[in-house]
């Protein structure tokens, strides 16, 4: 309906069976076919974790999905590592079904669904913004005060470029202009 340019697609890992706050009942198979369905949109994609409670089911999830972003099919073993022991006693991706009863009815899901296409198509789209190009005046070029010509003058805007604020930066280890310089 809105035909974006992107998708920020949110995978909070809450909504999983066995979830130790969540109330939800999904599969880590049935997560990622959500992924795989905005992929393919085929539109700029940046996906991003969440919640989740279950730290090992967590990481799980999240290896399933970047598995299928990356279009790459996982074996469900999970390979030695150092935190192999989060995932005993079957070191295993994929987890057991939830054993919560589906209340849901088809009838329900689809009344549900055509009540969010409706709400959906009276809501105003946000308008679009062309893509432009930022003007290089952003650039702050260097200087090397000691390459300089003191008969040489420089406008009052190269001047300003030049001017550090005391409260700007910091002295030492905090320092990360420093830091990126080693």
């Amino acid at each position: 309906m809105y035909q974006p340019g992107a998708i920020v697609l949110q995978c909070g890992a809450d909504s999983l069976a066995g979830d130790r706050l969540g109330c939800f009942n999904l599969s880590i198979d049935g997560h990622a076919e959500c992924v795989k369905i905005v992929k393919k949109f085929n539109l700029p994609l940046l996906v991003t974790g969440g919640g989740g409670y279950t730290k090992e089911n967590v990481a799980r999830c999240w290896t399933v999905e970047t598995g299928v972003l990356l279009d790459t099919e996982l074996p469900n073993e999970i390979p030695e590592n150092e935190y192999i022991k989060y995932f005993a006693p079957d070191c295993l991706l994929n987890i057991p079904n939830g054993h919560i009863e589906n209340l849901n009815s088809k009838s329900y899901l689809k009344t549900i669904t055509m009540q969010v296409l409706e709400n959906l198509r009276s809501i105003q789209h946000a308008p679009g913004v062309q893509m432009q190009e930022v003007p290089p005046d952003f650039y702050i070029p260097d200087f090397d005060e000691d390459e300089q010509n003191a008969d040489e003058r420089m406008d009052q805007h190269t001047q300003d470029k030049q001017i550090q604020r005391d409260d700007e930066y910091y002295d030492g280890d905090n320092d990360n202009d420093h830091n990126m310089d080693m």
